[in-house]
């Protein structure tokens, strides 16, 4: 494909050109933002060797009915609705390595960053969530 041809592509179809345009600058400031803000996101194999290694301290975000059905060996759970980086569990840690776990990974981007905001130096967020840990067939805890 030539440039002559994305350029009659464009002229025929600006609507679609714009579009694609603004999502893909949409989509590099949000990779620009996260890198910029501090926030590692990590996958399950990096998650077992900081919980090994540096003794991480992982919190899961989700409700307590979903943790029961399946959760990481040792990991807290501190409901969104109620999280607060000066929580009791949450403040000695400041100094820890610290992974927040949600369904997705979405929702604990933004825990992540109020942690940030609250001092805490090393915060890290499991990308894709307990369906990545799942789906990189990882063990999973029932119960509280």
């Amino acid at each position: 494909m030539s440039f002559a041809e994305i350029a009659a592509f464009a002229g025929r179809h600006p609507q679609l050109s714009i579009a694609l345009i603004a999502i893909t600058l949409a989509l590099i400031g949000v990779e620009i933002a996260l890198r910029l803000g501090g926030i590692r996101r990590i996958g399950p194999s990096v998650l077992v060797g900081m919980m090994n290694r540096e003794n991480a301290l992982v919190v899961d975000l989700r409700v307590p009915v979903d943790f029961e059905k399946g959760h990481i060996a040792g990991s807290k759970n501190v409901q969104l609705s109620q999280f607060d980086p000066e929580n009791k569990l949450l403040a000695p840690a400041k100094a820890l390595p610290v992974v927040l776990v949600c369904n997705s990974g979405q929702t604990a981007q933004g825990a992540a960053s109020r942690m940030r905001k609250a001092g805490f130096t090393q915060v890290s967020v499991l990308d894709g969530g307990i369906q990545a840990w799942r789906g990189a067939d990882m063990p999973l805890v029932k119960g509280r």
